[in-house]
């Protein structure tokens, strides 16, 4: 009851409510009584606070990326994810708040009847919409741990259901994918202000499905045997993908509890200080005399040995002093501060590896797009054209003069800019193996390539999970997963 209780509560302070008097006659403790359009809206909302969320019981991946340190405790820096069952969090958020909301939102809308003043194709669009938020989730679960229960998953009548092969899913994911697609018309509306990312607007929910098309095929980019889905996957969805940083699928969220950013319930309403930002990303970041600097960090630095320089980072793993680091800035903890899951600029860097992969255009088409992936990058977080020419010219950052193959320089200018969107981080140095991280000094394992399976699988589920982790190569972060071997 309480479950349902928030979604009505996120649904009603998210989205205008009907007054119709009929509505007092609905059992809102049956999940099957509750609109679908507010079991869409509590859906989307727990979908990117889990992405964006930096606590650690929940998400730890700012930590495992390098973009943030721990002042006090380190255990999480140093890769520890079993006490605080990490995995688990992550997984249950993913399967039970956001899938099965998403799945019973489906079933809902299509049990009810269309008006005879109603357009179909807003239900069918809704529909579609919920499908490509359902591809999206179920990629994030494969691309954190490999393989993971899907054909049985969210089936009461399945106990222990079965986890099925990480390649198997991402194929069949393309293929809903593609029928979503087909089926999202702009001559019909969605959810309107049940909609927190776009509003119901069927145009930009196109791009998105198509970026994140895009996003799906380069991920299978370097296994052999699907070369000719990636081909096919890539250059049907390039052209369709997002355009300006105004497609950016940004949730709004609000000033008042519970619809704050994740972050600001991190880092403001907690009343703590816990994190600063790395080393690893500050002394890059000054050594390009990158313009994001002053956007992704606050200048508070307060250590007086060290006045000359601006920004100083914490060393990763280690214990830090919050006052003689720099501060994270105070744009992201904002309680309004939008989440972002897929942006315009990462769409470039996408398209910019599609070019060198020769999977649409060809490498000659690869700086253009990482040039317009960087400034695009620059201009979200507020900068200048002025300051993206100033540093596209640094002839470290210089498609042309950068060090190191396409990959490194792909690969370490997509870390950069995707600071606040900590997984695409993530994937992107897991595919690209770029830039180079070295684990700290007190790590409990190598730089984690995954998350482990959740320790209450292994008790509840135990032949399943036990056939998963033998089918991957043991359940250990290490283990590279079946798109990152090649």
């Amino acid at each position: 009851m309480k479950k349902i209780f928030l979604i009505l509560l996120t649904a009603a302070t998210f989205a205008s409510c009907s007054d119709d008097l009929e509505n007092l006659n609905v059992n809102v403790k049956d999940p099957s009584n509750v609109p679908g359009e507010a079991l869409f809206t509590s859906a989307q909302k727990k979908l990117v606070d889990q992405m964006m969320s930096t606590n650690v019981n929940d998400n730890v991946i700012r930590l495992l990326n390098q973009y943030w340190t721990e002042t006090v405790y380190t255990d999480e820096s140093n890769y520890d994810l079993v006490t605080r069952t990490i995995p688990e969090q992550h997984w249950q958020y993913l399967y039970k708040d956001v899938l099965k909301d998403l799945d019973q939102s489906a079933t809902n809308i299509t049990a009810t009847p269309v008006g005879l003043t109603e357009n179909p194709l807003d239900k069918q669009n809704k529909l579609a919409i919920i499908e490509v938020l359902n591809v999206y989730t179920y990629a994030i679960l494969v691309e954190t741990f490999g393989n993971v229960p899907y054909s049985q998953a969210l089936n009461l009548n399945y106990k222990t259901p079965k986890y099925d092969d990480g390649l198997t899913i991402y194929k069949d994911l393309i293929a809903r994918l593609n029928k979503a697609i087909i089926n999202l018309n702009t001559g019909g509306k969605s959810f309107g202000d049940n909609d927190r990312i776009y509003s119901g607007d069927v145009t930009k929910w196109i791009k998105f499905a198509n970026t994140l098309k895009l996003r799906l095929g380069i991920t299978i980019s370097d296994i052999p045997t699907e070369a000719a889905l990636a081909q096919a996957t890539v250059s049907s969805a390039a052209p369709l993908v997002f355009t300006s940083n105004l497609d950016n699928a940004d949730l709004k969220y609000l000033t008042a509890t519970p619809n704050t950013n994740p972050l600001y319930v991190d880092l403001v309403a907690s009343g703590r200080s816990d994190f600063v930002p790395t080393s690893t990303i500050i002394d890059r970041m000054n050594t390009l005399n990158d313009p994001r600097r002053s956007k992704y960090f606050d200048s508070n630095m307060d250590d007086p040995t060290t006045p000359q320089i601006e920004y100083v980072g914490g060393e990763n793993g280690a214990s830090n002093s919050f006052a003689n680091k720099t501060h994270i800035t105070p744009t992201i903890q904002a309680p309004d501060f939008p989440g972002t899951i897929l942006d315009y600029a990462g769409a470039q860097f996408l398209l910019a590896e599609a070019a060198e992969r020769s999977l649409y255009g060809t490498p000659a088409n690869a700086e253009a797009h990482y040039n317009a992936a960087i400034t695009a990058s620059i201009l979200d977080w507020g900068g200048t054209t002025a300051e993206a020419t100033t540093y596209l010219a640094n002839p470290a950052v210089a498609y042309t003069t950068a060090a190191g193959t396409w990959k490194q320089k792909i690969g370490t200018q997509s870390w950069i800019a995707y600071y606040n969107n900590s997984f695409e981080g993530w994937s992107t140095y897991r595919r690209l193996d770029f830039p180079v991280l070295d684990a700290p000094a007190d790590a409990v394992s190598g730089i984690p390539q995954r998350y482990t399976y959740p320790i209450i699988e292994q008790s509840l589920n135990k032949a399943s999970y036990t056939a998963a982790s033998s089918a991957i190569g043991g359940d250990a972060v290490e283990t590279k997963l079946f798109w990152d071997k090649f």
